[in-house]
């Protein structure tokens, strides 16, 4: 059997015609990017924000032609665009978001009339509430604090998923011990992984570890898309986000089209990492998600030998931060090697330690989050009109 390969994939799409232009969408140079991985394949077909719903039956039709092909697992094809400013002409952009909410419905449903980029946030189906963990800066350990957080929640009795959404360097696969493809039951869906009792899946498990992700915004966005609706995430309490560091495609595709219960801000307690948290927690305020509180991370350190304790990067920064901005201070999380050494082990230390002194502070920052989720009285809100410049 021929290799699956990009050029059978275009000439497969040569048969999808665009029926205002005429045009196959090849030709037309509708096709933005094109993904293959053992079997899988994920398709990008820039259009017309405009036309996005209306487009709706040439994407299934893009996905039945690829799916057609030998050695095709699934296929999946996702409408994207750029956003267009106001009194200037249309133009590429880094950022652009999806067009069509149908990229984001499991199996390919069509999307309901009136939910585009710039519509409703769309809930994920059994998901009671979705929060993300962001930074504003690499290098504050906020993968460590998303993967014992969730398994903290778990702990507390509530049904928990993990979304790895950190595209360029997905660690959850390591840090949990999960390894092996995920598997899709219809050719549409996947299965999330197991571990540790919660659900969880990363991009880190449909291609190799050391694989870089040279991948442009539009890619970015489809892939998130796919891995937070095209997933049987089944009836979750919570599922937490593990958001890439900064303020960019990722953080708005989910503001966008996510009904985010709320933000996580990670930080350390230096004033370097406290000036990239604000910045992050000014991003999610400035798209109407409510900032959960903020969690200092590698608060201060124990010698193992002597007990004595030391603040390396200083103390309590984050909670100065937190009142200063009018947000809940989350809690402290020392910095120890037992939790380097249990998350590259695979089981962190709320799994490998749950009483001890490490895993009680992540089950206090668990604790607080449960329960502004549990008092959430306010209706789901609707997603901003972002326009990217």
């Amino acid at each position: 059997m021929a290799e699956l390969s990009e050029t059978a994939v275009k000439q497969a799409l040569s048969a999808v015609r665009d029926p205002e232009r005429g045009a196959d969408i090849v030709a037309a140079g509708m096709v933005s990017g094109i993904n293959i991985r053992d079997g899988h394949v994920l398709v990008s077909i820039e259009v017309d924000p405009k036309r996005g719903p209306a487009l709706e039956p040439l994407r299934k039709a893009a996905e039945r032609s690829i799916a057609a092909l030998p050695g095709v697992l699934s296929a999946t094809a996702v409408l994207t665009a750029h956003h267009e400013v106001p009194g200037r002409p249309a133009a590429p952009s880094p950022a652009s978001a999806p067009a069509s909410a149908a990229a984001g419905q499991a199996g390919g449903r069509p999307a309901p009339q009136g939910q585009g980029a710039a519509g409703r946030r769309q809930d994920v189906p059994g998901v009671r509430h979705i929060v993300a963990v962001a930074s504003g800066k690499g290098g504050v350990g906020k993968s460590t604090v998303a993967a014992n957080l969730a398994l903290a929640l778990s702990r507390l009795g509530l049904a928990v998923g993990l979304l790895d959404a950190d595209i360029y360097g997905p660690s959850m696969p390591r840090m949990l011990g999960v390894g092996g493809k995920p598997e899709s039951p219809d050719g549409k869906t996947l299965d999330p992984k197991r571990a540790h009792g919660i659900a969880m899946m990363s991009i880190g498990l449909l291609v190799d570890e050391e694989t870089p992700m040279i991948w442009r915004g539009p890619m970015v966005q489809s892939a998130l898309t796919q891995m937070l609706r095209d997933v049987n995430w089944g009836s979750l309490d919570v599922l937490i986000v593990d958001m890439p560091p900064g303020t960019g495609d990722a953080q708005l595709t989910m503001a966008q089209q996510v009904p985010l219960s709320g933000a996580v801000i990670v930080s350390t307690p230096q004033d370097i990492a406290l000036l990239d948290a604000r910045k992050g927690l000014n991003m999610f305020r400035k798209v109407d998600v409510p900032v959960l509180g903020i969690v200092e991370n590698m608060s201060y350190f124990v010698c193992p030998d002597c007990g004595g304790r030391h603040e390396v990067f200083g103390h309590g920064g984050a909670r100065s931060e937190a009142e200063r901005l009018g947000v809940p201070f989350l809690g402290e999380v020392p910095l120890h090697l037992a939790i380097r050494e249990t998350g590259d082990a695979g089981r962190p230390v709320v799994v490998a330690d749950p009483e001890g002194p490490q895993a009680r502070a992540f089950i206090a920052v668990a604790e607080a989050v449960r329960d502004q989720l549990a008092g959430e009285t306010a209706p789901r809100r609707e997603a901003p009109r972002l326009t990217i410049e």
